[in-house]
């Protein structure tokens, strides 16, 4: 999350497209289209739903079946619905060419093209798009063979980090491993004992070189055309537990905060809007780098919205959740209405967040548990994920284990770490969990940046 307060970057003027909006900016209902691999994007579907808007949302993976069930309505196919709604959104990679027809075809989409799912997924290939408008890049390297990889840290004794290439569905996300030695001995011998396991799981993968700094993520809306303003600026917590202790997750929580055009999006983001142009690119997208005081080092692409990102971003933004959609799908150029200050994110989880989903007994042991409010009228920065709603009660839902982003803002990190904490303490799950230092590290982490330069 970048930049402090709001933005005064370039003054963008609105380019007249369609009406926009729906009933809480006093335009007409619009009809929104959610497609989805996963139960991801149900939170944002729910603000549209409380804004009054029309709603349908298919999600493919069966085990996320009785998500959301109770706050929006969902379809068994997305196809037989695509003319009846005014957008449709694609909340993940693997959908950009379904995209890029539907695009062609004159409907209004936001999410994936062909281009940013390669971006994301291929490790490799967004790594060379990078150089190629010129982006500093790590040296990286990418294996279909875990002897191959075996044989070239041994002949290239070093530290390295192993990452997955392709989509990872969440529960694969804890196979990210960094290395701790630097003659790369540790992750050599988790290669060996791994390697027959993990060449199912994760046929290809890239070895990157570490590189030790902070770690920082600088995104933006796209209209097709530009990037809306004001820019974010987010910092996520990946591991578990308190301290950044333990294995990866998809994500346990977030700082972050908009501002205008700085340094880390010059050298990053910016630079890739030729490409993202060209291929018709509207939706978010991020950068995921590593700075420190000798440079900027990008370490991937998020071409979609993030989770628990988005979210967090809607604690943050403060134009109606329906115009602001409908503004970025039509093309428009418009400024994003934001709070100044920060906003505080944190993921809410049971134990099924480290369980297969082959795992049945485990996963039926907290599905349809119910979900409690001490001040049940008063669920403010509350965003649902894997929940569902039966005879007005909250309960557990799907396999992921993850229930809910909690928000809070502030003109301080503290104040905003303050708000989100107490609103956590609104919530009774049985053995719910999360962790207590989202945003702590601000302070020093701000220093570092401020003094290299970045912000």
């Amino acid at each position: 999350m970048n930049g402090q307060n709001g933005h005064n970057g370039k003054n963008i003027s609105a380019t007249g497209g369609p009406a926009t909006g729906g009933p809480a900016s006093g335009g007409e209902p619009k009809k929104f289209l959610f497609i989805s691999l996963e139960s991801l994007s149900g939170d944002l579907a729910w603000q549209l739903t409380k804004e009054g808007h029309k709603v349908k949302a298919y999600i493919k993976d069966k085990g996320d079946a009785d998500v959301y069930d109770g706050f929006i309505e969902k379809v068994d196919n997305w196809e037989s619905h695509k003319d009846w709604a005014d957008v449709i959104v694609f909340d993940d990679v693997e959908f950009g060419e379904i995209a890029d027809k539907l695009r062609k075809n004159g409907k209004l989409v936001i999410g994936g093209s062909k281009y940013t799912d390669e971006l994301e997924m291929d490790r490799d290939f967004g790594q060379g798009e990078m150089k190629k408008y010129g982006v500093n890049t790590l040296p990286q390297w990418q294996f279909s063979s875990y002897d191959g990889a075996i044989e070239f840290i041994e002949k290239n004794p070093e530290r390295y980090v192993f990452k997955p290439s392709g989509n990872t569905p969440s529960a694969g996300k804890g196979l990210l491993f960094l290395g701790q030695e630097e003659d790369g001995k540790d992750l050599l011998e988790l290669l060996k004992q791994n390697k027959n396991l993990w060449t199912k799981k994760v046929p290809v993968f890239q070895l990157q070189k570490f590189v030790s700094g902070v770690e920082v993520a600088v995104g933006a809306f796209f209209n097709g055309k530009d990037f809306i303003l004001p820019i974010n600026v987010n910092f996520e917590h990946k591991r578990v537990f308190p301290g950044d202790i333990g294995p990866f997750t998809g994500e346990m929580g977030t700082l972050m905060f908009w501002s205008e055009p700085n340094k880390l999006f010059h050298m990053t983001l910016e630079k890739m809007k030729p490409a993202l142009v060209e291929s018709g690119y509207i939706g978010y997208i991020d950068i995921n780098c590593i700075v420190n005081g000798k440079g900027i080092y990008p370490l991937e692409f998020t071409a979609r919205f993030g989770y628990p990102t988005i979210q967090i971003q809607s604690e943050g933004i403060t134009m109606p959740t329906g115009e602001w959609l409908y503004k970025l799908a039509s093309g428009e150029s418009f400024e994003l209405k934001t709070k100044k200050g920060f906003q505080v994110g944190v993921r809410v989880n049971v134990p099924t967040l480290f369980v297969k989903s082959t795992d049945k007994e485990t996963i039926e042991m907290y599905r349809d548990l119910p979900i409690l409010f001490k001040k049940p009228d008063n669920l403010d920065g509350i965003h649902i994920e894997d929940v569902k709603k039966e005879d007005g009660s909250w309960r557990v839902a799907g396999v992921s284990g993850c229930l809910m982003v909690v928000t809070g803002s502030g003109t301080t990190v503290n104040e905003a770490r303050q708000q989100v904490y107490s609103r956590i303490k609104n919530i009774m799950v049985q053995d719910m969990f999360y962790r207590t230092d989202i945003g702590l590290k601000w302070n020093t982490d701000s220093d570092k940046l401020q003094t290299w330069g970045y912000l």
